[in-house]
């Protein structure tokens, strides 16, 4: 684990609880089956789940959703802790959501946001906590390259 990593509070179980919420009610096999909830700065809690499209590069991940939604509808950028989940196709034989790490693109987007956020994301024993730095080394810089 790393020495970053923290164990879930009662507020991280909400959060992928609300994230899991999101996901079972908008679920569409092969269009939405990753959600995500976030928490921000000023506690309030948004969800977002993902957008596929025929033309995979215009998908929009559930993470961007509920950052958009943070943005648009209450005027915040801060995000205190975010999490992701994904729901299983239909013919898997485990039906459990699980939480998902959020791809390099999202981590890039979450540390632009706000570099201090905390992420939940699958450890060696189930979900843990980690602060974005830890899954984004050498975060591109515009200013700088570094």
């Amino acid at each position: 684990m790393d020495a970053r990593a923290t164990a879930l509070s009662a507020q991280d179980q909400e959060l992928i609880d609300a994230a899991c919420e999101a996901i079972r009610q908008r679920y569409r096999n092969d269009w939405q089956e990753v959600g995500a909830a976030l928490r921000s700065r000023s506690g309030r809690i948004v969800t977002g789940v993902n957008l596929d499209a025929y033309l995979g590069r215009m998908a929009v991940c559930a993470e961007a959703v509920a950052l958009g939604k943070l943005v648009t509808d209450l005027g915040e950028t801060g995000i205190d802790t975010i999490v992701a989940v994904r729901h299983p196709r239909p013919h898997e034989p485990d039906q459990t959501i699980r939480v998902v790490s959020p791809c390099g693109s999202c981590r890039e987007l979450i540390c632009d946001y706000d570099p201090d956020a905390r992420v939940v994301i699958m450890g060696e024993t189930g979900p843990i906590v980690v602060p974005i730095g830890a899954l984004l080394p050498n975060k591109y810089n515009r200013g700088t390259g570094l």
